[in-house]
């Protein structure tokens, strides 16, 4: 396993940037996990107006995936992330001054424009700096990045939120403006890829009409849709349903978390050479099983059981699903495949949360469990049958002379 950790050393000087640069800002994510107790709390909002704001902030990332993407191919993805980070921060630390329903609201689809167009510059960013045989493992430190950063935002958090809610906007929004300042003390240079001959300068994008990649989207909701059970379905079903405390949920959190950050990066190092369909496959039959088998646990082991198993779903299909979107895209339209990807979990952001705890309610957590299980089946026979990328575009190098090597961030 140290071998696969020491493999990380080859990865571009870009990689290294994006890792320090989303590490700096995840560590103070802190305002959406808290941002319904702020609404009630402080501004007094009932349950269902607090609930509103938060699919507000769904669909605004929705529509600003593909906008991002389209942007992040004009200016460059480096211009875009730097104007992401600091406008973001300028907004977390203007939210607390909304105090009408109709001023928080409006701030929250800005927040959420500005916020969600790091994503897909990102994402662009990994496509035209890392080689293809090397980006599953760039994924993977990509998200071990964000895991880290959140195991540490949510924690500070909720002490600050014993004091002040103020004090959540006003970290998170320094922290974004901090990772904004990485960005930008580093110099990185990553230039937009020169367009096709003849292509309109805002023409819509061609992605989607890339039916290859329009049947990977379809393949890929299932499983979006069963992973985010875990932010609403699991808690009611362990909690509510199961009588255990509220402390066993959050262990199993930690139990995910753990595993993500000792083996998601040596567990992609060791599979990079897999064709993309087998990873995608067993992530998704996993992703099923192990949701699928909530509807078997009722002991704390059980349902540690359960999630170590979708973890290891996790820990194969995501790295690798966006491994594939990189692979798949042409070098002067990274930013809209990967726009429409993020917007693809946007859409299982705000869905899936929603229609997993209707049916629990309405219908029990057999049924639930159940069709977790058969989307997680669908997923993964579709992703046998998904082509593989018929091309490989070798990653630009950024314009710097490290490009190459690792870099000391």
């Amino acid at each position: 396993m140290l071998r696969h950790w020491k493999d990380l050393r080859h990865l571009p000087r870009a990689m290294w940037v994006l890792f320090a640069t989303t590490l700096t800002n995840r560590v103070g994510s802190m305002v959406m996990p808290f941002l319904v107790l702020y609404l009630i709390k402080s501004l007094g909002f009932s349950a269902s107006r607090a609930a509103f704001v938060l699919l507000a902030y769904g669909l605004g990332a929705i529509v600003a995936g593909p906008i991002s993407g389209l942007l992040s191919d004009r200016i460059g993805p480096v211009r875009l992330m730097e104007a992401s980070l600091f406008l973001s921060g300028a907004v977390l630390l203007a939210y607390p001054l909304a105090q009408s329903y109709a001023a928080v609201l409006a701030m929250t689809v800005v927040l959420s424009a500005v916020t969600e167009g790091f994503r897909p510059a990102s994402m662009a960013l990994l496509g035209a700096t890392v080689p293809p045989p090397q980006r599953k493992a760039a994924f993977s430190l990509y998200r071990l990045a964000i895991n880290l950063g959140m195991s540490v935002g949510p924690a500070l958090g909720g002490f600050l939120a014993t004091v002040s809610f103020r004090y959540l906007f006003f970290v998170d929004g320094a922290t974004s403006i901090a990772a904004g300042v990485v960005l930008v003390a580093s110099s990185l240079k990553v230039e937009p890829a020169p367009r096709s001959p003849g292509a309109a300068h805002f023409a819509w994008p061609r992605a989607h009409l890339d039916g290859r990649f329009l049947f990977f989207l379809a393949a890929l909701l299932p499983v979006m849709l069963v992973f985010f059970q875990h932010l609403s379905a699991m808690s009611l079903w362990i909690v509510r349903d199961h009588r255990l405390p509220e402390s066993t949920f959050g262990l199993l959190f930690s139990i995910n978390t753990l595993l993500i950050v000792l083996l998601e990066v040596p567990l992609n190092v060791a599979t990079a050479h897999w064709p993309h369909r087998r990873t995608l496959f067993l992530g998704a039959l996993l992703s099923g099983a192990g949701f699928g088998s909530m509807a078997f646990a009722s002991s704390v082991w059980a349902f540690a059981a359960t999630v170590v198993v979708w973890t290891f779903g996790e820990m194969f299909f995501f790295p690798a699903s966006a491994a594939y979107v990189a692979d798949v895209s042409t070098p002067d339209r990274r930013g809209e495949y990967s726009g429409l990807f993020a917007m693809s979990f946007s859409l299982a952001f705000s869905v899936g949360p929603w229609a997993g705890t209707l049916v629990l309610d309405r219908f029990g957590g057999n049924v639930l469990w159940g069709a977790a299980f058969l989307l997680g089946l669908l997923a993964a026979a579709m992703m046998l049958r998904l082509p593989e990328p018929t091309r490989q575009v070798e990653a630009s190098a950024p314009e710097m002379p490290d490009a190459a090597g690792p870099a000391a961030v």
